[in-house]
């Protein structure tokens, strides 16, 4: 892994679909941009932050992430994350993310990711599949 500097940033967007529903989870729920969603959104703008410093056959894992959604966004609004790192450990790394619909923020927090080696974690996998 290349050195990832503070600072370094990532986004991700996309326009919000019904597959990207509350609803669709559960049809009690309303039809707005779900929070799983806006999470998978934030970990993408990470992943995107730190795509430029990872060496041939290296990845990256979330570890933990902790945000708040505080708006909804309804089906056809363009939707935006960002993320910025804020510390590196060796390679172990932590953003700040942050996600905004066309109008306003919508959601804000915390994540870590952990750069690995892909063989050595698909390795570790091997025992836990089905066969």
């Amino acid at each position: 892994m290349k050195p990832v500097p503070v600072g370094a940033k990532g986004e991700f967007a996309q326009t919000v679909e019904t597959r990207h529903l509350a609803s669709e989870l559960d049809s009690s729920l309303a039809a707005v941009l779900s929070t799983p969603t806006m999470i998978a959104m934030m970990e993408q703008a990470a992943i995107n932050a730190i795509k430029p410093f990872l060496e041939a056959g290296e990845s990256s894992v979330g570890m933990t992430i902790e945000v708040s959604h505080t708006a909804p966004t309804p089906p056809g609004h363009r939707a935006r994350a960002e993320a910025e790192v804020t510390k590196v450990e060796g390679r172990r790394l932590e953003f700040v993310v942050r996600a905004f619909d066309d109008i306003e923020q919508i959601g804000s927090g915390s994540h870590r990711r952990a750069v690995i080696d892909a063989a050595k974690f698909n390795d570790r996998l091997k025992p836990k599949q089905k066969h």
